[in-house]
Formats: structure tokens, C-alpha cells, sequence
């Protein structure tokens, strides 16, 4: 009884659709992870100093406003390559844009030209920002509305393991060929995503209504997407929730490194503790995250992923009243990153269920950039006063009272049954209904 209640746990994971998500992960984590990770470690290399180096990160905005142009990769059909589809068709035109982009960036060589560098990093940016689009849109559109969570914690499980791959292989080679080498060959972990359009083809859901979507003027391109958004009934709160549900997460996250300094733990303590403990919590927290939403569907599964993110805080500001603690850091770090995990797969699940299917690749952009868009601009302005002002465990007790509006806001709009009404086609077109509270028995 037991194995039939284990196998019938596992089985959703290796269903073709969120095989498919995993590949895409692991696609997708790279050209940001050559950005955030890798860029910073040749740059440190190379001498270039701090305040450049870190002037660097402000590349991944392009991750913010991916919103903008989202309605091209919707609406404009690639010639000749249409005939595959139009999410297969710029799956590949992105991933070669994204690749030349790679390819630019590591033949350039930031001691004789940081400005050229700079223009390389910034195009594979808004390339890696517009192979993202693509992915979430292809991702969302494969999956069928029961598959929404399960297919998202695949997508999780591949862009970690996708990030770490990328960020260590890459040190590897660059040590042994140089970094430009390092950098064409990042260009492999494009084939994962390029093998499952190949695969899988064009989204069913997709094709279909595609099919009987008249065809558009530019304008209507741009604006239908987010006008067919905010007629929804209460649009605007749920675009509330959206901004503010991360707040505490984000604010307390920007300091974890500069706690474990100020604590006195050795670069060893915080590789195995934050890196080690931290990565195999997270994968536990996403196959958590991915059994709740089955079995408890997406309302509760959310509430209860909200509820530990805002609780894991609390993790911190014990870790930095104990002091210099091995087994308190463990604690804190698994926690939180088992508390990440849940929610990354129930808030992508619920965010993925808002995209109506005429529109999916703009409106997932929006929603995606305004999950994280509001926190970054808190954390990157406020975060360090706060510390200085209020001390370790008062901050960390202050970013819990902060996520308690996400928490309340949203358990509200479940109550009245604002959920419900926000749900897009993405989440009820197919096998299944999000708005259903699921309760699969073993």
C-alpha cells in the first residue's frame, strides 16, 4: 500500500509534459546564470574593479522589463520557421540570438574594452530575457491545467540544476581554455529546450486558439494582452498581490551573506551550509511543493506556501540572537530554502493559471517581472539601512510583519472568491481546473 502511495506520488513527475518543463529549466538558467554568476567571477579576474563589477548586475533589469516586448515573441511570425509553430519558431530563433549573444560576450575582452563587454553583456540580457518569455509561455502552454504545479516544480528542479552546471562548468573550462571557450561551449545548455520543441512540437492549447484568433494590428498587439488582463474583476488587487507577496522574502534574502559575515562563519561554513544544505532543502521544498498542490489544490497549497515564507524569516533573526551557530544555521538556511521551494511551485502554479492562452508569453512577462520588480527596488535601497538602524533580529522580525500582508490579502481574496474569478483560460482549458480544491487520496 505504501509503494502505491509512492508511486502514484511520482508518477505526475515523469509524464512528457513536465519532462518538458525540467529541459526548459535547465535551458533557461542559462544566459542568467552567465550573467549573474560567471560574468562577476571573470570580471574579478580580469581586475576591473569593484563599482564596475557589480554595476554589471544592473544587466539583468532587462529581466524586469521583458514586459515591454513581450507582445512580439506573441504576435510576429517568423518567416518560413512559422510553419513550426510560433512558439517552436522563436524558440529557435532566441536560442541562436541568445547563443551568438554568449558568443559575443566571451570574445570580448573587458581589459581592453569594458564598454564593449558592457554592450555584450547587456545584449545577451535582453536575449536571455526574451528566450525566458518564450520558455514560460511553451512551458505554460504544454502543461494542462492539473499539470500546472507539478510542472512548475519541474521547471524549478531544471533551472536549479541547470544554474549550478552552468556556473561550475564554466569555472572548470575557463580554468583550463580560457573564458571565451568557457562561453561558447555555455551555448550547449541551449539544446535542452531545443530537443523538446523538436519533441514535443507546437503546444496543442495554443494551436487551437491561435487558430481562431483574427488576425491583429500592432496596436491590438500591444495593448490586448494587458487589456484583456485588467477587465478581469478585481484585476488590480490581484496585480496587488502579485507586487507585494515577496516583499519580506526579498528584503531578508539580500542580507543572509552579510549575517553569516558579521556572525563569523568561514567561507567553508557558508559553501556547505548555504550552498550544500540550502540546495537540498530547496529540492525537497519543490517536490513538497508539487505532492500539496495535488492533493490540496492551488488555494491552500498557496496559503500554505505563503504562511512558511513569511514564518522562515523568523528562522533568522533566531540564528542572529543565538550568535556563531553551526546547527542554528542549518536550520535557518533549510528552512528557508525548503519554504522557497513550496512556494516556487505553488506561486508559479497560481501566476502560470492567470495567463489567458491568446496571450500567454506577455502576460506571464508582466506577471513574472512584477513578482520580484518591487522587492529588488526595497531591498537594494532600504535593506542595509534597516540592518544598521534596527539590528539583525529586529530586521528579521520586521520582514515578517511585512509578509503578513501578502498573507492576508490573499487569504481574502480566497474567501470571496476573487481566486476564482481571476483564473485565466491557461487554467481551466484542458484536463483539469485550478480553481477545483484537489484532494487526491493514496
Amino acid at each position: 500500500m505504501a509503494s502505491g502511495r509512492w508511486v502514484d506520488a511520482v508518477r505526475p513527475y515523469i509524464e512528457p509534459a513536465p519532462l518538458a518543463a525540467l529541459a526548459l529549466g535547465i535551458s533557461s538558467a542559462f544566459p542568467l546564470t552567465m550573467i549573474n554568476a560567471t560574468l562577476a567571477s571573470r570580471l574579478a579576474e580580469a581586475g576591473i574593479e569593484k563599482k564596475s563589477v557589480t554595476a554589471f548586475a544592473l544587466v539583468i533589469l532587462a529581466y524586469n522589463l521583458k514586459w515591454l516586448w513581450a507582445w512580439i515573441v506573441e504576435g510576429v511570425k517568423i518567416p518560413v520557421l512559422h510553419r513550426l509553430g510560433q512558439r517552436v519558431s522563436w524558440l529557435f530563433v532566441v536560442a541562436a540570438l541568445v547563443c551568438a549573444a554568449a558568443v559575443g560576450l566571451g570574445l570580448s575582452d573587458p581589459r581592453v574594452s569594458l564598454a564593449q563587454t558592457a554592450m555584450a553583456a547587456i545584449a545577451l540580457g535582453i536575449a536571455g530575457a526574451t528566450f525566458d518569455i518564450v520558455i514560460d509561455a511553451y512551458r505554460i502552454e504544454l502543461l494542462e491545467p492539473r499539470q500546472l504545479g507539478v510542472g512548475a516544480g519541474m521547471g524549478q528542479y531544471g533551472w536549479r540544476i541547470g544554474s549550478a552546471l552552468v556556473a561550475s562548468l564554466s569555472l572548470v573550462i575557463a580554468a583550463r581554455a580560457g573564458w571565451s571557450i568557457a562561453y561558447i561551449v555555455s551555448c550547449a545548455f541551449a539544446l535542452p529546450a531545443l530537443l523538446t520543441a523538436l519533441i514535443m512540437g507546437e503546444p496543442a492549447r495554443h494551436a487551437e486558439i491561435t487558430a481562431r484568433r483574427p488576425a491583429e494590428g500592432i496596436v491590438r498587439a500591444v495593448v490586448g494582452p494587458f487589456a484583456e488582463f485588467f477587465r478581469r474583476q478585481d484585476a488590480v488587487l490581484v496585480l496587488a498581490f502579485i507586487l507585494v507577496h515577496k516583499i519580506g522574502d526579498t528584503l531578508a534574502n539580500l542580507t543572509f551573506r552579510l549575517l553569516f559575515n558579521d556572525l563569523g562563519f568561514s567561507k567553508d561554513e557558508i559553501a556547505f551550509y548555504d550552498v550544500g544544505v540550502g540546495f537540498w532543502a530547496l529540492l525537497v521544498g519543490v517536490f513538497v511543493g508539487g505532492i500539496l498542490y495535488a492533493r490540496l489544490g492551488m488555494k491552500r497549497s498557496v496559503m500554505i506556501s505563503l504562511v512558511l515564507m513569511a514564518v522562515s524569516n523568523l528562522s533568522f533573526a533566531g540564528l542572529a540572537a543565538a550568535g556563531h551557530s553551526n546547527l542554528g544555521m542549518a536550520g535557518a538556511i533549510g528552512f528557508e530554502n525548503f519554504a522557497s521551494g513550496i512556494g516556487g511551485v505553488t506561486l508559479v502554479a497560481y501566476f502560470s493559471a492567470l495567463t489567458d492562452l491568446r496571450f500567454t508569453a506577455a502576460q506571464y512577462a508582466l506577471i513574472s517581472a512584477a513578482t520580484s520588480v518591487l522587492g529588488r527596488i526595497l531591498s537594494g535601497t532600504t535593506a542595509g539601512a534597516l540592518v544598521e538602524r534596527f539590528g539583525y533580529v529586529d530586521f528579521y522580525l520586521l520582514t515578517t510583519v511585512i509578509a503578513l500582508p501578502g498573507v492576508v490579502l490573499f487569504g481574502w481574496m480566497a474567501r470571496s472568491g476573487m481566486i476564482d474569478r481571476s483564473i485565466g483560460s491557461a487554467g481551466v482549458e484542458g484536463e483539469g481546473d485550478t480553481r477545483a480544491d484537489v484532494a487526491v487520496k493514496g
